[in-house]
């Protein structure tokens, strides 16, 4: 996933940069847009962090700025600008939005809400949607990092 300039031009100054040391040493900063590209592959995707393609830089800076910009909010900051962008756009409604988890399938070994009769499913649609940010992949995008 790439983001366009556009897209990046409402995101970049959410992200908080890091500055090169006054005194010149240490390695140079990665640009901010290659990071985020990089995150928001293994988002997509959902590999590993060793898997990112070299196109983008390496993985263990890619997650520890995902990390690092985690435990800063950032990634809400940019949900939040999205979303109103989105707003403003009339390409959401905030009225009538909703989160269907009707189609969110039970992997093996995914962490329950509690044990289950035998042939019963969950009887509330908010049960059902809950159940989606149960998926390995929501926990570990939202934990919260050290």
């Amino acid at each position: 996933m790439e983001l366009s300039n556009e897209q990046w031009a409402l995101i970049e100054p959410l992200i908080p940069v890091k500055v090169r040391r006054a005194d010149g040493k240490g390695r140079p900063p990665l640009p901010p847009r290659q990071v985020l590209n990089g995150i928001l592959w293994v988002l997509q995707t959902g590999a590993r962090w060793k898997d990112l393609p070299n196109r983008y830089p390496p993985y263990q800076s890619c997650h520890r700025w995902f990390q690092t910009w985690t435990r800063q909010g950032a990634f809400e900051k940019i949900l939040r600008a999205l979303a109103e962008d989105l707003f403003e756009r009339g390409g959401i409604d905030v009225e009538e939005a909703f989160i269907d988890g009707t189609f969110a399938s039970a992997k093996k070994g995914v962490w329950t809400l509690g044990r289950r009769a035998a042939g019963r499913g969950p009887r509330s649609w908010l049960l059902q949607t809950a159940t989606v940010f149960l998926s390995p992949l929501a926990r570990q995008a939202l934990r919260p990092t050290k």
